[in-house]
């Protein structure tokens, strides 16, 4: 029965569950008593012996005080890895600026959905679109050649290997001063141009 329940079932409720309980410091006991269900059953779910059943488990989460959001989340994902290739981008261009999408983001991903892509300005070019401002927060980090980053009036020169964070709701731009391509990697919560 373990070995059939592991291959049909991917998705294991016990590692939360224990996790939880230990987190609020109950015994075994105690969280069987309140679910009323035996100490046993309760062992065998948090190891992933047993597939409860959904009142069971219910009874547990309730016991436990759990968020059903927070167990179900699992199910809701087509995957638990997502890969781009290389080959396989989607591709923004504001002008001469190129956005290459390097994270996608997922559809249940709420409150924590972001996007990151590799910015590619040539030089004596710069971005538009957060020249307006957005809502969100955005981190940045220079692969390639050098940054104008300008934000809220103020300007300032990021090389390879600087980085950058900041509310996205202040208008900001980024220029290539240089002679070389600008390269950046950038990641964006809330998704704005690829979501």
């Amino acid at each position: 029965m373990t070995s059939s329940y592991n291959k049909q079932f991917p998705y294991r409720f016990g590692a939360k569950i224990r996790t939880i309980r230990e987190r609020k410091g109950l015994t075994l006991r105690q969280v069987a008593q309140a679910a009323q269900v035996s100490e046993s059953l309760v062992s065998q779910i948090e190891r992933n012996k047993v597939s409860p059943a959904i009142d069971t488990l219910l009874a547990i989460a309730s016991a436990l005080d759990i968020n059903l959001e927070y167990l179900f989340e699992e199910f809701r994902r087509t995957g638990k890895v997502q890969v781009i290739r290389a080959g396989e981008r989607r591709i923004v261009t504001e002008g001469a600026v190129v956005y290459q999408e390097l994270a996608r983001p997922a559809e249940n991903d709420g409150t924590h959905a972001l996007e990151s892509f590799m910015v590619i300005v040539p030089p004596g070019e710069h971005t538009h679109s957060g020249s307006y401002g957005h809502i969100g927060r955005e981190f940045g980090i220079i692969v390639e050649g050098e940054a104008r980053f300008e934000y809220e009036g103020e300007a300032y020169t990021l090389s390879e290997g600087d980085s950058v964070s900041f509310a996205a709701s202040i208008p900001h731009t980024i220029s290539n001063p240089g002679t070389a391509t600008l390269r950046a990697f950038w990641v964006v919560s809330p998704p704005h141009r690829f979501g």
